[in-house]
Protein backbone atom coordinates (compact mmCIF):
# COMPACT_ATOMS: atom_id res chain seq x y z
CA UNK A 1 0.00 0.00 0.00
CA UNK A 2 2.84 2.24 1.08
CA UNK A 3 5.71 2.47 -1.71
CA UNK A 4 9.20 3.48 -2.06
CA UNK A 5 8.04 6.70 -3.85
CA UNK A 6 11.46 7.92 -5.76
CA UNK A 7 14.57 6.04 -6.74
CA UNK A 8 17.41 7.58 -4.91
CA UNK A 9 16.03 8.16 -1.88
CA UNK A 10 17.30 5.70 0.05
CA UNK A 11 20.88 6.02 -0.94
CA UNK A 12 20.49 9.98 -0.15
CA UNK A 13 18.61 9.07 3.25
CA UNK A 14 21.26 6.46 4.45
CA UNK A 15 24.05 9.07 3.77
CA UNK A 16 21.99 11.39 6.03
CA UNK A 17 21.42 8.91 8.76
CA UNK A 18 25.32 7.29 8.95
CA UNK A 19 27.08 10.21 8.08
CA UNK A 20 24.94 13.07 9.80
CA UNK A 21 25.32 15.01 6.17
CA UNK A 22 25.41 14.56 2.81
CA UNK A 23 29.25 14.17 2.55
CA UNK A 24 32.44 11.84 1.78
CA UNK A 25 35.23 11.56 4.29
CA UNK A 26 37.91 13.16 3.24
CA UNK A 27 40.63 11.00 5.16
CA UNK A 28 42.60 8.54 3.88
CA UNK A 29 41.04 9.18 -0.11
CA UNK A 30 43.80 9.29 -2.34
CA UNK A 31 42.23 12.15 -4.52
CA UNK A 32 43.33 12.81 -8.42
CA UNK A 33 43.99 15.84 -10.12
CA UNK A 34 41.26 17.66 -10.29
CA UNK A 35 40.08 18.47 -14.01
CA UNK A 36 37.46 21.31 -13.37
CA UNK A 37 36.16 21.51 -17.24
CA UNK A 38 35.09 18.10 -16.97
CA UNK A 39 33.34 18.40 -13.59
CA UNK A 40 31.76 21.63 -14.51
CA UNK A 41 30.05 19.90 -17.86
CA UNK A 42 29.43 16.93 -16.36
CA UNK A 43 27.44 18.46 -13.26
CA UNK A 44 25.93 20.68 -15.30
CA UNK A 45 24.65 18.33 -17.59
CA UNK A 46 22.71 16.43 -15.32
CA UNK A 47 20.78 19.46 -13.96
CA UNK A 48 19.79 20.11 -17.45
CA UNK A 49 18.24 17.04 -18.25
CA UNK A 50 16.67 16.67 -14.92
CA UNK A 51 16.05 19.89 -12.78
CA UNK A 52 12.32 20.52 -12.36
CA UNK A 53 12.34 24.08 -14.07
CA UNK A 54 15.13 23.91 -17.54
CA UNK A 55 15.08 27.60 -17.38
CA UNK A 56 16.88 27.73 -13.96
CA UNK A 57 18.49 24.83 -15.29
CA UNK A 58 20.13 27.13 -17.96
CA UNK A 59 21.15 29.42 -15.55
CA UNK A 60 23.12 27.69 -13.03
CA UNK A 61 25.18 26.03 -16.61
CA UNK A 62 25.97 29.65 -17.57
CA UNK A 63 26.99 30.76 -13.90
CA UNK A 64 29.12 27.53 -13.56
CA UNK A 65 30.72 28.06 -16.78
CA UNK A 66 31.42 31.45 -16.40
CA UNK A 67 33.14 30.82 -12.70
CA UNK A 68 35.13 28.55 -14.62
CA UNK A 69 36.06 30.86 -17.61
CA UNK A 70 36.78 33.65 -14.62
CA UNK A 71 39.39 31.19 -12.60
CA UNK A 72 36.69 30.86 -9.51
CA UNK A 73 37.64 27.22 -9.54
CA UNK A 74 41.09 26.77 -10.87
CA UNK A 75 42.87 27.07 -7.26
CA UNK A 76 41.10 24.33 -5.83
CA UNK A 77 42.74 20.82 -5.77
CA UNK A 78 40.32 19.24 -2.81
CA UNK A 79 37.24 17.65 -4.27
CA UNK A 80 35.10 18.23 -1.39
CA UNK A 81 35.84 22.16 -1.26
CA UNK A 82 35.01 22.46 -4.85
CA UNK A 83 31.58 20.40 -4.37
CA UNK A 84 30.41 22.56 -1.85
CA UNK A 85 31.84 25.13 -3.63
CA UNK A 86 29.33 24.20 -7.23
CA UNK A 87 26.65 23.41 -4.62
CA UNK A 88 26.84 27.33 -3.11
CA UNK A 89 26.57 28.47 -6.98
CA UNK A 90 24.28 26.33 -7.97
CA UNK A 91 22.11 27.75 -5.12
CA UNK A 92 23.02 31.20 -5.44
CA UNK A 93 21.14 31.04 -8.75
CA UNK A 94 18.35 28.60 -8.47
CA UNK A 95 17.45 29.57 -4.56
CA UNK A 96 16.97 26.03 -3.96
CA UNK A 97 18.01 24.60 -0.72
CA UNK A 98 17.54 20.74 -1.55
CA UNK A 99 20.23 20.94 -3.99
CA UNK A 100 23.27 19.46 -3.00
CA UNK A 101 26.50 18.46 -4.53
CA UNK A 102 29.19 16.16 -2.34
CA UNK A 103 32.64 14.14 -3.72
CA UNK A 104 32.25 10.13 -3.73
CA UNK A 105 35.23 8.08 -4.54
CA UNK A 106 32.98 5.03 -5.35
CA UNK A 107 28.92 4.38 -5.93
CA UNK A 108 27.23 4.51 -3.26
CA UNK A 109 25.07 1.72 -5.35
CA UNK A 110 21.30 1.90 -5.89
CA UNK A 111 19.12 0.32 -2.95
CA UNK A 112 16.59 -1.02 -5.85
CA UNK A 113 18.81 -3.37 -7.01
CA UNK A 114 21.34 -4.06 -4.56
CA UNK A 115 19.87 -5.94 -1.71
CA UNK A 116 23.39 -5.38 0.62
CA UNK A 117 23.05 -1.40 -0.05
CA UNK A 118 19.39 -1.50 0.72
CA UNK A 119 19.84 -3.41 4.14
CA UNK A 120 22.62 -1.38 5.50
CA UNK A 121 20.87 1.56 4.89
CA UNK A 122 17.63 0.08 6.60
CA UNK A 123 19.43 -0.70 9.76
CA UNK A 124 20.52 2.82 9.68
CA UNK A 125 17.09 3.96 9.74
CA UNK A 126 16.21 1.38 12.48
CA UNK A 127 19.19 2.53 14.73
CA UNK A 128 17.40 5.58 14.62
CA UNK A 129 14.00 4.03 15.36
CA UNK A 130 13.02 4.96 11.86
CA UNK A 131 12.46 9.02 13.14
CA UNK A 132 10.30 8.50 16.08
CA UNK A 133 12.86 9.37 18.79
CA UNK A 134 9.74 10.21 22.12
CA UNK A 135 6.44 8.75 22.91
CA UNK A 136 5.39 10.42 25.83
CA UNK A 137 1.84 11.14 27.95
CA UNK A 138 2.19 14.60 29.08
CA UNK A 139 0.43 16.17 31.46
CA UNK A 140 -3.44 16.21 31.05
CA UNK A 141 -3.15 13.14 28.71
CA UNK A 142 -1.80 14.84 26.27
CA UNK A 143 0.29 13.04 23.48
CA UNK A 144 3.79 13.92 22.18
CA UNK A 145 5.44 12.30 19.42
CA UNK A 146 9.32 13.66 18.71
CA UNK A 147 9.47 12.85 14.82
CA UNK A 148 13.17 13.40 13.44
CA UNK A 149 12.78 12.12 9.94
CA UNK A 150 9.85 10.46 7.62
CA UNK A 151 11.12 7.13 6.81
CA UNK A 152 9.61 5.13 3.85
CA UNK A 153 6.67 3.58 5.16
CA UNK A 154 6.97 -0.20 3.84
CA UNK A 155 10.22 0.40 6.37
CA UNK A 156 8.75 2.28 9.42
CA UNK A 157 5.50 1.58 9.26
CA UNK A 158 4.90 -1.03 11.88
CA UNK A 159 7.04 1.73 14.47
CA UNK A 160 4.56 4.14 13.10
CA UNK A 161 1.34 2.44 13.64
CA UNK A 162 2.29 1.14 17.16
CA UNK A 163 2.94 5.29 18.07
CA UNK A 164 -0.68 5.80 16.60
CA UNK A 165 -2.04 3.07 18.53
CA UNK A 166 0.00 4.10 21.99
CA UNK A 167 -1.77 7.94 21.37
CA UNK A 168 -5.28 6.36 20.63
CA UNK A 169 -6.68 7.41 24.20
CA UNK A 170 -5.14 10.39 24.59
CA UNK A 171 -7.07 13.86 24.26
CA UNK A 172 -5.00 15.75 21.89
CA UNK A 173 -1.65 14.60 19.91
CA UNK A 174 1.54 17.64 19.38
CA UNK A 175 4.09 16.12 16.59
CA UNK A 176 7.64 17.91 16.90
CA UNK A 177 8.71 18.42 13.85
CA UNK A 178 11.24 21.16 14.85
CA UNK A 179 14.14 18.84 14.42
CA UNK A 180 12.90 16.96 11.39
CA UNK A 181 14.48 17.59 8.11
CA UNK A 182 12.52 15.50 5.75
CA UNK A 183 12.14 12.03 4.18
CA UNK A 184 9.69 10.14 2.21
CA UNK A 185 5.34 11.32 1.49
CA UNK A 186 4.89 7.04 1.94
CA UNK A 187 5.21 8.25 5.79
CA UNK A 188 3.08 11.44 5.50
CA UNK A 189 0.31 9.47 3.78
CA UNK A 190 0.31 6.93 6.23
CA UNK A 191 0.51 9.29 9.79
CA UNK A 192 -2.06 10.95 7.90
CA UNK A 193 -4.53 8.76 7.08
CA UNK A 194 -5.04 8.23 11.19
CA UNK A 195 -6.04 11.81 11.18
CA UNK A 196 -8.57 11.81 8.73
CA UNK A 197 -11.89 10.01 8.33
CA UNK A 198 -11.68 8.85 4.34
CA UNK A 199 -9.46 9.38 1.69
CA UNK A 200 -7.88 12.64 1.23
CA UNK A 201 -5.98 14.12 -1.48
CA UNK A 202 -2.87 15.46 0.37
CA UNK A 203 -0.33 16.26 -2.67
CA UNK A 204 0.38 15.82 -6.37
CA UNK A 205 4.46 15.86 -7.53
CA UNK A 206 4.76 17.10 -10.70
CA UNK A 207 7.75 15.07 -12.57
CA UNK A 208 9.52 17.31 -15.26
CA UNK A 209 11.08 14.57 -17.57
CA UNK A 210 8.21 12.69 -17.67
CA UNK A 211 5.67 15.86 -17.63
CA UNK A 212 3.72 13.76 -15.69
CA UNK A 213 1.92 13.70 -12.31
CA UNK A 214 1.93 11.34 -9.28
CA UNK A 215 -1.27 11.92 -6.38
CA UNK A 216 -0.47 10.97 -3.06
CA UNK A 217 -3.66 10.02 -0.87
CA UNK A 218 -4.23 8.83 2.53
CA UNK A 219 -5.22 4.73 2.69
CA UNK A 220 -9.02 3.56 3.12
CA UNK A 221 -8.14 1.61 5.88
CA UNK A 222 -5.52 1.81 9.05
CA UNK A 223 -4.61 -0.64 11.66
CA UNK A 224 -6.36 0.40 15.05
CA UNK A 225 -8.53 3.21 15.53
CA UNK A 226 -8.00 6.43 13.72
CA UNK A 227 -7.32 9.65 15.74
CA UNK A 228 -10.25 12.15 15.02
CA UNK A 229 -12.30 14.55 16.43
CA UNK A 230 -9.42 15.32 18.59
CA UNK A 231 -7.21 18.18 18.18
CA UNK A 232 -3.49 17.84 16.73
CA UNK A 233 -0.78 20.25 17.39
CA UNK A 234 2.47 20.27 14.83
CA UNK A 235 5.55 21.77 16.04
CA UNK A 236 7.95 24.04 13.57
CA UNK A 237 10.85 25.23 13.09
CA UNK A 238 13.68 26.94 10.75
CA UNK A 239 15.12 23.66 10.57
CA UNK A 240 11.71 21.51 9.88
CA UNK A 241 12.70 21.07 6.29
CA UNK A 242 10.76 19.29 3.08
CA UNK A 243 8.42 16.70 4.17
CA UNK A 244 8.31 17.39 7.08
CA UNK A 245 6.63 20.98 5.89
CA UNK A 246 4.35 19.07 3.87
CA UNK A 247 3.17 17.55 6.46
CA UNK A 248 2.85 20.53 8.11
CA UNK A 249 1.39 22.23 5.32
CA UNK A 250 -0.83 19.59 4.16
CA UNK A 251 -2.53 19.42 8.04
CA UNK A 252 -2.71 23.19 8.26
CA UNK A 253 -4.52 23.65 4.83
CA UNK A 254 -6.77 20.47 5.48
CA UNK A 255 -7.65 22.39 9.17
CA UNK A 256 -6.88 19.59 10.87
CA UNK A 257 -3.73 20.68 12.81
CA UNK A 258 -2.81 23.76 14.36
CA UNK A 259 0.68 25.01 13.72
CA UNK A 260 2.65 26.30 16.35
CA UNK A 261 6.49 27.40 16.46
CA UNK A 262 8.50 29.29 13.78
CA UNK A 263 8.59 29.42 9.97
CA UNK A 264 9.86 26.21 8.36
CA UNK A 265 12.93 25.78 6.07
CA UNK A 266 11.47 26.25 2.83
CA UNK A 267 12.05 23.32 0.49
CA UNK A 268 9.02 21.76 -1.41
CA UNK A 269 10.85 19.80 -4.29
CA UNK A 270 11.35 16.28 -4.22
CA UNK A 271 14.84 14.95 -5.07
CA UNK A 272 17.33 12.04 -6.45
CA UNK A 273 20.52 10.90 -6.12
CA UNK A 274 22.64 11.19 -9.32
CA UNK A 275 26.19 9.93 -9.14
CA UNK A 276 28.42 10.81 -11.65
CA UNK A 277 30.66 7.87 -12.05
CA UNK A 278 33.23 10.32 -14.30
CA UNK A 279 34.03 12.89 -12.27
CA UNK A 280 33.10 10.96 -8.93
CA UNK A 281 30.72 13.44 -7.77
CA UNK A 282 27.25 12.88 -6.29
CA UNK A 283 24.36 15.21 -6.67
CA UNK A 284 21.05 15.65 -5.39
CA UNK A 285 19.22 16.97 -8.06
CA UNK A 286 15.24 18.15 -7.71
CA UNK A 287 13.60 16.66 -10.01
CA UNK A 288 9.70 17.62 -9.67
CA UNK A 289 7.81 20.02 -7.38
CA UNK A 290 4.67 19.55 -5.10
CA UNK A 291 1.04 20.77 -5.87
CA UNK A 292 -1.17 20.72 -3.27
CA UNK A 293 -5.01 20.36 -4.01
CA UNK A 294 -6.10 23.44 -1.86
CA UNK A 295 -4.12 25.90 -2.61
CA UNK A 296 -2.74 24.59 -5.99
CA UNK A 297 1.40 25.69 -4.59
CA UNK A 298 3.58 24.77 -2.49
CA UNK A 299 5.83 26.26 0.29
CA UNK A 300 9.35 26.48 -1.51
CA UNK A 301 11.29 29.54 -0.90
CA UNK A 302 8.73 30.78 1.87
CA UNK A 303 8.20 27.93 4.42
CA UNK A 304 5.28 27.74 6.27
CA UNK A 305 3.56 29.99 7.96
CA UNK A 306 2.49 28.45 11.94
CA UNK A 307 -0.60 29.66 13.17
CA UNK A 308 0.91 30.45 16.47
CA UNK A 309 4.10 32.11 16.35
CA UNK A 310 7.21 31.92 19.23
CA UNK A 311 9.85 30.86 19.81
CA UNK A 312 10.86 27.49 18.85
CA UNK A 313 12.01 26.82 22.45
CA UNK A 314 8.55 27.63 23.68
CA UNK A 315 6.63 25.83 21.06
CA UNK A 316 5.93 22.62 23.23
CA UNK A 317 5.06 24.60 26.26
CA UNK A 318 2.70 26.72 24.20
CA UNK A 319 1.22 23.90 22.07
CA UNK A 320 0.38 22.24 25.72
CA UNK A 321 -1.01 25.05 26.81
CA UNK A 322 -3.29 25.54 24.23
CA UNK A 323 -4.63 21.88 23.76
CA UNK A 324 -5.42 22.20 27.72
CA UNK A 325 -7.19 25.56 27.31
CA UNK A 326 -9.11 24.50 24.40
CA UNK A 327 -10.38 21.09 26.27
CA UNK A 328 -11.17 23.28 29.58
CA UNK A 329 -13.25 25.05 27.00
CA UNK A 330 -15.61 22.53 25.57
CA UNK A 331 -15.41 20.25 28.92
CA UNK A 332 -18.96 20.15 30.83
CA UNK A 333 -18.00 17.58 33.28
CA UNK A 334 -16.96 19.47 36.52
CA UNK A 335 -14.31 16.80 37.65
CA UNK A 336 -12.96 16.50 34.05
CA UNK A 337 -12.96 20.63 34.36
CA UNK A 338 -10.97 19.67 37.73
CA UNK A 339 -8.28 17.41 36.21
CA UNK A 340 -7.67 19.62 32.82
CA UNK A 341 -7.20 22.65 35.42
CA UNK A 342 -4.69 20.83 37.24
CA UNK A 343 -2.28 20.02 34.49
CA UNK A 344 -2.48 22.96 32.94
CA UNK A 345 -1.40 24.96 36.99
CA UNK A 346 1.57 22.93 36.03
CA UNK A 347 2.05 24.22 31.91
CA UNK A 348 1.62 27.44 33.08
CA UNK A 349 4.51 27.13 35.59
CA UNK A 350 6.50 25.83 33.20
CA UNK A 351 6.13 28.62 30.35
CA UNK A 352 6.14 31.26 33.41
CA UNK A 353 8.56 29.59 35.63
CA UNK A 354 8.06 31.54 39.16
CA UNK A 355 11.65 32.68 40.59
CA UNK A 356 11.77 32.57 44.43
CA UNK A 357 14.38 34.60 46.71
CA UNK A 358 17.36 32.52 48.58
CA UNK A 359 16.18 33.78 51.70
CA UNK A 360 12.07 32.33 50.98
CA UNK A 361 13.40 28.84 49.24
CA UNK A 362 15.36 28.49 52.86
CA UNK A 363 12.70 29.10 54.49
CA UNK A 364 10.64 25.69 53.19
CA UNK A 365 13.65 23.77 54.31
CA UNK A 366 12.85 21.26 57.15
CA UNK A 367 10.99 17.80 58.55
CA UNK A 368 7.69 17.48 57.94
CA UNK A 369 6.77 14.13 59.68
CA UNK A 370 7.76 11.42 56.85
CA UNK A 371 8.71 14.32 54.65
CA UNK A 372 12.23 16.38 54.10
CA UNK A 373 12.45 19.41 52.07
CA UNK A 374 15.75 20.28 51.36
CA UNK A 375 17.69 22.75 49.39
CA UNK A 376 19.98 21.68 46.89
CA UNK A 377 22.01 23.71 44.15
CA UNK A 378 19.89 26.63 45.40
CA UNK A 379 16.44 24.50 44.11
CA UNK A 380 13.49 22.67 46.87
CA UNK A 381 14.00 19.06 46.82
CA UNK A 382 10.73 16.73 48.27
CA UNK A 383 12.10 13.59 49.88
CA UNK A 384 10.10 11.04 51.33
CA UNK A 385 11.25 7.49 51.97
CA UNK A 386 13.85 6.89 48.91
CA UNK A 387 12.16 9.54 45.96
CA UNK A 388 13.49 12.37 45.71
CA UNK A 389 11.99 14.91 43.35
CA UNK A 390 12.40 18.81 42.69
CA UNK A 391 9.45 21.01 43.64
CA UNK A 392 8.48 23.53 40.81
CA UNK A 393 7.48 26.73 41.87
CA UNK A 394 3.06 27.41 41.59
CA UNK A 395 2.65 30.11 43.88
CA UNK A 396 4.65 31.15 47.01
CA UNK A 397 3.45 27.93 48.94
CA UNK A 398 2.26 25.61 46.23
CA UNK A 399 4.89 23.58 44.38
CA UNK A 400 4.08 21.12 41.66
CA UNK A 401 6.87 18.00 42.37
CA UNK A 402 8.68 16.68 39.27
CA UNK A 403 7.98 13.47 37.94
CA UNK A 404 4.14 13.06 40.28
CA UNK A 405 1.91 15.02 37.64
CA UNK A 406 -0.92 13.53 40.29
CA UNK A 407 0.33 15.10 43.22
CA UNK A 408 1.48 18.53 44.99
CA UNK A 409 2.98 19.95 47.56
CA UNK A 410 1.43 22.61 49.86
CA UNK A 411 3.23 24.97 52.49
CA UNK A 412 1.03 25.97 55.34
CA UNK A 413 0.93 29.17 57.51
CA UNK A 414 -0.48 30.06 61.06
CA UNK A 415 -1.51 33.40 62.14
CA UNK A 416 1.65 35.17 62.02
CA UNK A 417 3.35 33.83 58.69
CA UNK A 418 5.17 31.19 60.17
CA UNK A 419 5.27 27.33 58.29
CA UNK A 420 3.70 25.15 60.24
CA UNK A 421 2.67 22.10 58.08
CA UNK A 422 3.08 20.78 54.48
CA UNK A 423 -0.18 19.33 52.69
CA UNK A 424 0.17 16.93 50.26
CA UNK A 425 -2.33 17.80 47.56
CA UNK A 426 -3.31 15.03 44.91
CA UNK A 427 -5.19 15.16 42.06
CA UNK A 428 -8.74 13.41 42.67
CA UNK A 429 -9.17 16.07 45.46
CA UNK A 430 -7.59 14.11 48.50
CA UNK A 431 -4.98 15.58 50.61
CA UNK A 432 -3.14 14.87 53.73
CA UNK A 433 -1.00 17.04 56.25
CA UNK A 434 2.40 16.49 57.78
CA UNK A 435 3.61 19.07 60.82
CA UNK A 436 6.57 20.33 60.63
CA UNK A 437 8.78 18.75 63.46
CA UNK A 438 11.72 21.10 62.81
Amino acid sequence: MFKRNYPGFLTFLGMVLVTGAVSSPSIGVAKERLNHAKIVESLTREFKENYVFPDVAAKMESALKKNLADGRYKDIDDPEILANRLKVDLIEVSHDKHINVFYREKDPGDPETNPAVEAREVAAMASGNFGFKKLEILPGNIGYIDLRGFMPAEYGGPTAVAAMKYMANTRALIFDLRNNGGGSPSMIQLLTSYLVASPTHLNTFYVRKTNSEEQFWTAAHVEGPRYLDKEVYVLTSGGTFSAAEEFSYNLKNLKRATLVGETTGGGAHPVNLHYLKDIKFAAMIPFGRAINPITKTNWEGTGVEPDVKVKTEEALTKAHSLALENLLKKSKDADDKKRISWALDTVKAQRSPLTLKAETLKSYVGQYGDRVIALENEQLVYNRGTRKSRLIPLDNDRFAVDGLDHFRVQFNRDGQGNLVSLSGLYEDGKTDKSERSK
